[in-house]
């Protein structure tokens, strides 16, 4: 690693781990600290290791095979150890837990999403400005859209045949209604209407945010895995 990375990854660190001060740290509030994992793991309740795990956090992604990357939401340390508080995927939604910070790299976000389900819409933040919004198809009353604050577990492009194209953001959020679906595990998405279509400012799906092809291909190019998103009912 050069110099300049090396100086540039300790410079995120120090972002993640709230060292900066004065202007850095406010203009650090509108981004989202991560991390990427390099290898599995252990995830305990409290940040010690002494404490009882209670899952592990697998490096890779099941879909893509791309690296796990998870908001970082506070930091301990103790002894030699540093620990982070970390959103987690999958059930029970917005769980979260202890990782320890080896094995990881830091990165920030300044992107944003909120999903409106009583506007059927989709807004995009960056550094804490709308940038873009975009209308959407939302959960219908027997299957709705699970309310809370998730991630973007990973994004990728689907292929022709398969409905839901062109592209699909797989949240962390699974269906509080369905416990699988199509032989997954519920898992709750932003994809297109490829194949399924649905009503643009309508609440008619099985759960996941529908969204025209323009808008998603929009958002497949700008969002990438562990974006931020909050699910609300107004």
């Amino acid at each position: 690693m050069t110099p300049a990375r090396i100086a540039l990854a300790a410079l995120v660190w120090a972002c993640l781990l709230g060292l900066l001060t004065g202007a850095a740290q406010g203009a650090a509030a509108v981004e989202q600290p991560l991390v990427v994992l390099s290898s599995d793991h252990l995830v305990h309740r409290a940040p010690s290791a002494r404490s009882q795990a209670v899952g592990m956090l697998a490096a890779r992604r099941p879909l893509t095979g791309h690296a796990t990357t998870v908001p970082v939401l506070s930091r301990r340390q103790d002894g030699a150890v540093s620990w982070l508080r970390v959103m987690l995927p999958g059930r029970p939604n917005g769980s979260t837990g202890w990782i320890a910070r080896q094995g990881t790299r830091p990165r920030l976000t300044g992107w944003r999403l909120l999903v409106e389900l009583a506007h059927r819409r989709v807004a995009v933040f960056r550094h804490g400005r709308l940038t873009r919004s975009f209308r959407a198809v939302v959960g219908k009353p027997s299957t709705p859209t699970p309310i809370g604050s998730f991630f973007v577990e990973e994004t990728f492009r689907m292929v022709a045949s398969e409905p839901g194209g062109p592209i699909a953001l797989a949240l962390s959020a699974r269906s509080n209604a369905l416990q699988e679906f199509e032989g997954g595990p519920g898992q709750i998405a932003l994809h297109g209407r490829d194949g399924l279509g649905g009503t643009l400012g309508a609440a008619e799906s099985h759960g996941c945010v529908r969204l025209d092809t323009a808008s998603i291909e929009w958002l497949g190019a700008h969002i990438a895995a562990g974006t931020p998103t909050k699910i609300v009912q107004g």
